[in-house]
C-alpha cells in the first residue's frame, strides 16, 4: 500500500480521509485512464516547465574557468604586497617621496589613507569579480558568464582580456552558460 499526501500541504493521509485534517483540500485521485506521470499542481503553485536544455561547455572552454581563478589569486597577491609595503615604515617613506614628486602638496599621511583605501577597494573587487567568474563558469552559470564578461572587459582595456572576450562572447560559449 502507497502512501498518500496532500497536494495542498503535504499532510499524510489516510485511507478514509475525503479531505485533508490539517488544511481541508480536498483529496486528490488520479484517474484510471493512462498512466500518471505526478499529480496536477496544487492551488498557489507555479505551473510546471522543465529547464532549458543548456549545451555542454566545449572541451576547449574548460581552461577558462582556471584563467580567472589565477587572476584571483594575482589580485590577492596585489592586495597583499600593498598590505605590506603600507604597513612597513620603508614602505610608506617611499609612497611619500612618490607623492612629493608628483607635486602632491596636501598633507601626505592623509593622501596616502586614501590612496590606500582606493587600492585596496580596488584590489579586493578585482580579486572578488575574478573568483565569481571562476565559480560561475565551473557551473556553466549565467552570472558567471557575465562576471567573465567584466573583468575580460576591463583586462582588454590594457589588451590582455580581448582573446578572452572574444570567447566569451561567441555564440557557442553563451549557449553553453544559457545566454543566447
Amino acid at each position: 500500500m502507497t502512501a498518500t499526501y496532500c497536494i495542498s500541504c503535504g499532510q499524510a493521509l489516510d485511507q478514509e480521509h475525503g479531505f485533508c485534517p490539517r488544511c481541508g483540500a480536498e483529496r486528490w485521485e488520479p484517474a484510471e485512464t493512462g498512466p500518471v506521470l505526478r499529480p496536477p499542481p496544487g492551488a498557489g503553485s507555479q505551473t510546471f516547465q522543465r529547464a532549458a536544455t543548456r549545451a555542454p561547455a566545449a572541451p576547449r572552454l574548460r581552461w577558462m574557468p582556471f584563467l580567472f581563478a589565477a587572476g584571483a589569486v594575482f589580485w590577492l597577491v596585489e592586495l597583499a604586497q600593498f598590505a605590506a609595503i603600507v604597513a612597513a615604515p620603508a614602505g610608506r617613506d617611499q609612497l611619500r617621496q612618490a607623492l612629493i614628486g608628483a607635486g602632491i602638496k596636501q598633507d601626505i599621511s592623509t593622501v596616502i589613507v586614501y590612496e590606500s583605501i582606493v587600492v585596496f577597494l580596488f584590489e579586493a573587487a578585482a580579486a572578488a569579480l575574478h573568483a565569481i567568474a571562476y565559480f560561475g563558469l565551473r557551473k556553466l552559470r549565467p552570472w558567471g558568464w557575465i562576471a567573465a564578461v567584466i573583468v575580460a572587459a576591463a583586462w582588454s582595456l590594457i589588451l590582455v582580456g580581448i582573446p578572452v572576450l572574444v570567447v566569451l562572447l561567441r555564440r557557442e560559449t553563451r549557449q553553453s552558460f544559457g545566454i543566447s
